[in-house]
């Protein structure tokens, strides 16, 4: 981090202060920060960072930054609301460097695209991505300030629950060029329609200048006939011609996709190793940016093809002759089609799906569930085990569907043990909830049941 003075914070997020010294970094967890930085007092449901001030200048803070008083004395900088003075200095800080940023959001691919869009503008530029999934209100401020003057690009995942809040991780990134992957039904619980998400969603517009480009799903009818404004728009997709950036002679094998990239008249070959039309998106997506960042296309396809999964995001594993699919990072109707029907495409003995309740759905909870059963029959699964109790209505219309071997748990041990008793050599098994399931401790009991290396 560029080194700040206490009166430009002060300033910046509305305060007074008689301190006249330099914050060297800023930090919201007390047990991480370091001597010079600014602490900031966040509060939520379960903590409040207001009891930490004392520690935190024992700890060597410079100052501290409230919303009430904590007998900081002089240290003390009292604002109304520490979140917003948060991504307030975070959009100060921002200003201080010239360079592009990509800023991404959607319902579904997010992180996979933010991942596969770093790779590629790394290649040119120097740049800085958020780690793992700080993508909100906290997260995304505490990324901008790792810039410094080293950084000649940045690649920004922005993430939401409800209105407005796309709108203040743009207003304080102030994105140079924005990507929207998708609009499913994610948070349906808080916003209601996918009318309502694509509002959310188009909330990134707010913190872009008016010309600043924009690449958008072709294929996603809603967001193909979504107002853009004066904004340049160029579409990715698979199905819609109208697409600049469009993926055709597609071919999966040996756990890798290769198809072909159709742009401004060229043609390039691009492999990823990786398999599910979702992931051809999140790569169209990223090779989009590439361009218009003018990064070479061969090395686009190049960091393409060397991009890796991150986290617990469609990670495939090969042992003892079984292909586990490890997708527990967090699940949606649209996220759960895309992966039984990479299961359903896998030339395997096998197929067992492993499915997990999907939370966050509202109303449309008990449908979407059903709809996940109808969908692993057409995938031709052969075996389906449950976990959770909204997934019993996915079990039930899997069997109403053909699915002859169902089996429904809410103990990750018994289905862990289930499932270890029954698999054999030439299947593939695919775990896929969401995040708030944890069903990756059933992948560490399969796995130490049959003696496999995580």
């Amino acid at each position: 981090m560029k080194a700040l003075s206490i009166l430009d914070i002060a300033k910046a997020v509305g305060a007074q202060t008689v301190l006249d010294c330099m914050v060297e970094s800023v930090c919201t967890d007390s047990r991480k920060l370091q001597p010079g930085c600014l602490f900031i007092a966040l509060s939520g449901e379960n903590f409040d960072g207001h009891e930490y001030t004392g520690a935190a200048l024992e700890k060597g803070a410079a100052a501290v930054l409230c919303e009430r008083e904590t007998g900081c004395g002089d240290k003390e900088i009292l604002v109304d609301d520490t979140h917003l003075a948060l991504l307030h200095l975070a959009a100060y800080y921002r200003r201080l460097f010239e360079l592009p940023v990509i800023g991404i959001t959607g319902s579904v691919g997010k992180t996979t695209t933010k991942e596969m869009t770093a790779a590629v503008i790394s290649r040119k530029y120097k740049t800085l991505k958020n780690e793992g999934n700080r993508n909100n209100e906290i997260g995304l401020p505490l990324t901008l300030f790792n810039l410094d003057g080293s950084y000649e690009a940045a690649v920004l995942e922005m993430g939401m629950s409800g209105f407005r809040e796309i709108a203040s991780l743009s207003r304080t990134a102030e994105p140079s060029l924005g990507i929207i992957t998708n609009i499913g039904v994610s948070h349906m619980e808080k916003l209601g329609s996918r009318e309502n998400i694509l509002k959310a969603k188009m909330e990134i517009l707010e913190g872009m200048r008016d010309d600043a480009p924009l690449l958008l799903n072709g294929d996603d009818a809603l967001i193909f006939h979504a107002e853009t404004g004066n904004h340049q728009v160029s579409y990715f997709g698979i199905e819609n011609d109208a697409c600049r950036f469009k993926a055709y002679g597609i071919e999966q094998k040996n756990g890798a996709t290769e198809f072909i990239i159709g742009y401004d008249g060229v043609e390039q070959k691009t492999v990823i190793p990786a398999v599910g039309k979702h992931n051809i998106y999140n790569a169209l997506a990223a090779f989009g940016a590439g361009i218009l960042m003018g990064v070479p296309p061969l090395d686009v396809a190049a960091a393409l093809n060397e991009y890796k999964p991150s986290g617990m995001r469609q990670r495939i594993k090969n042992a003892k002759g079984i292909t586990f699919i490890e997708d527990c990072y967090n699940a949606s109707p649209d996220s759960v089609r895309a992966a039984l029907s990479v299961l359903g495409g896998l030339p395997v003995q096998r197929k067992i799906a492993v499915l997990g309740d999907m939370l966050e759905l509202g109303d449309l909870s008990g449908q979407a569930h059903a709809e996940s059963g109808i969908c692993a029959a057409e995938n031709g699964i052969d075996i389906l085990l449950t976990y959770g109790v909204r997934s019993v209505e996915t079990a039930n219309k899997a069997r109403d569907n053909g699915i002859k071997t169902v089996r429904s748990f809410t103990d990750k041990r018994e289905l862990a043990l289930f499932l270890s008793s029954v698999l054999l050599p030439e299947d593939a098994v695919l775990f896929k909830a969401s995040r708030g399931m944890g069903l990756e401790d059933t992948i560490k009991i399969v796995y130490g049941e049959l003696k496999i290396d995580e």
